[in-house]
């Protein structure tokens, strides 16, 4: 009997159009699936992340997800989430008939609910937050961060923001530039990088990068994201997650709800656009939720 293989599926997130955005396969129907070789079909893929999908340990849920980088397994991670959802709300349009759908999941870092529009054919999909924003201690002095991004100190920082670590389930460093031209100037260094960031003892998170000044008019924030060994990342859900405590602690809304877009991979010719919404009450950052649109560019099957 001829094996139908496994179907995958993969969407363009955090944009409307595809060749745009963060790439994710989207392996269905994984169960069965060992480790070892969910991590080498997320290395065969090489995309930034791969989510396997398996069926829920809680019959209320739609879908546990395993996420892969090529190297590792991810606890959490946001334009995974975001393409998984829109995936799957896709498959459950044929039982309801409707154009929205709640989709229940089940990751590492915790469950996660997502709502999910498909009105449009690129879809959008935004989740509450399963972990709120943590900062983390942090002692490097901004002299380091200059240095590991061919910059001069002088342009590490604006306003009353400075460099922080934070983490809503994965650290990074958040690192605010002067302006535009500097972000896009930003070059890493990965021998640099590997030879002073060692002193916090763990895995060297990776890197925020963010100016106040945007190329898009409804966007509040350019961001580029860089791995310590310098690969960048066209969207990165899981370190915007985080970014709204950032926010909070710095620029200090007045209580209510808050929401900005924040704009990535422009330098990388893939623009990206993600969504933050969070709710302050007391001057307390209380709830948060990240969102985008996705739109499918492939699918196909895989026979492991």
């Amino acid at each position: 009997m001829e094996d139908k293989g496994r179907f995958f599926e993969i969407y363009d997130v955090f944009s409307d159009t595809v060749l745009s955005g963060n790439p994710v396969a989207i392996v269905h129907e994984a169960a069965g699936l060992t480790d070892e070789q969910m991590q080498s079909i997320a290395r065969e893929f090489n995309l930034s992340e791969t989510v396997f999908v398996n069926p829920p340990k809680d019959e209320k849920h739609v879908a546990n997800l395993r996420i892969f980088k090529p190297d590792g397994e991810m606890s959490f991670a946001g334009h995974p989430t975001v393409g998984a959802a829109v995936s799957l709300a896709r498959k459950n349009i044929k039982n309801n008939g409707r154009n929205d759908s709640l989709i229940i999941l089940e990751e590492k870092v915790g469950i996660i609910r997502a709502v999910v529009d498909l009105s449009e054919k690129a879809a959008f999909a935004e989740f509450d937050l399963p972990k709120l924003p943590e900062q983390l201690p942090l002692d490097i002095p901004k002299e380091i961060f200059a240095a590991a991004f061919g910059l001069e100190s002088k342009e590490i920082g604006f306003e009353n923001h400075i460099p922080s670590l934070w983490t809503a389930g994965v650290p990074f460093f958040f690192v605010p530039l002067r302006n535009l031209k500097t972000v896009a100037s930003a070059l890493p260094d990965p021998v640099y990088i590997a030879q002073n960031f060692d002193r916090l003892n763990v895995k060297t998170p990776s890197f925020y990068l963010y100016s106040r000044e945007t190329r898009l008019f409804q966007s509040a924030f350019h961001v580029r994201m860089f791995r310590p060994d310098g690969t960048e990342d066209a969207a990165t859900g899981s370190a915007a997650s985080a970014f709204c405590g950032v926010v909070q602690q710095f620029d200090n809304p007045l209580d209510g709800k808050k929401n900005i877009w924040l704009e990535q991979g422009m330098e990388m010719m893939r623009v990206s656009k993600i969504r933050l919404e969070w709710y302050v009450e007391n001057g307390k950052l209380v709830s948060a939720r990240i969102g985008g649109k996705a739109v499918k560019y492939a699918e196909g099957h895989i026979f492991p």
